[in-house]
């Protein structure tokens, strides 16, 4: 799916260091398919013993329902290299996760799986939990061509981003669509290289 540039309100998620295992327990680690990971997203924070949602953690209330943007604690992802976090934050519903830091595993499974990790300097990250603290409602744009943050208050912020994951998610490809979009180069490439060897033989 091709990043469309994200209007959104946050959802608040400030602890720091979130490692892999909070955001998708080891558990649900068996699956290939990515479908379902959503409703486990934080499980153990989540749901009670009984598999009952806890009506006081962020993603239980009803207020954040159709937000696409989470804002998170510093060095976000840590931990072990699970493809299976971003799988259940873009299953959830997630777009892209601002924080300070990210873990550089983390960050590279997301920019591969369509999940933006947009990394803001300490006070602009500050400026959004005290916006979204004041105001639940309030709303970020982020835009990925221009790689800008726009905050509630209208601060327009730049993000960095290499080239080729920005193209990436534009185009809504991975690393195999990509080269599957240059599949006539290659066929030609490969047709003139058969061809030299040929000559030469």
């Amino acid at each position: 799916m091709k990043f469309q540039n994200v209007e959104s309100r946050l959802v608040p998620m400030p602890a720091t260091n979130i490692d892999t295992d909070q955001i998708i327990p080891a558990r649900f680690l068996k699956t290939i398919s990515k479908e379902g990971l959503g409703a486990n997203l934080f499980c153990d924070w989540r749901y009670d013993k009984q598999g009952n949602p806890k009506p006081d953690f962020i993603l239980n209330q009803p207020r954040i329902q159709g937000a696409q943007v989470l804002l998170a604690g510093d060095n976000f992802g840590c931990g072990s290299s699970r493809e299976h976090a971003p799988w259940a934050l873009t299953q959830f519903g997630f777009r892209a996760v601002i924080s300070t830091s990210f873990a550089d595993i983390f960050r590279g499974n997301s920019l591969k799986n369509g999940l933006l990790p947009v990394i803001v300097p300490p006070d602009v990250h500050a400026e959004l939990f005290g916006a979204v603290e004041q105001n639940p409602a309030a709303v970020v744009k982020i835009d990925l061509a221009r790689q800008t943050l726009t905050t509630p208050a209208g601060r327009e912020v730049p993000f960095p981003v290499d080239g080729f994951s920005k193209h990436c998610l534009l185009e809504g490809v991975d690393e195999m669509g990509y080269m599957l979009q240059h599949d006539a180069r290659i066929a030609a490439f490969e047709a003139g290289r058969v061809g030299s060897i040929n000559t030469l033989t």
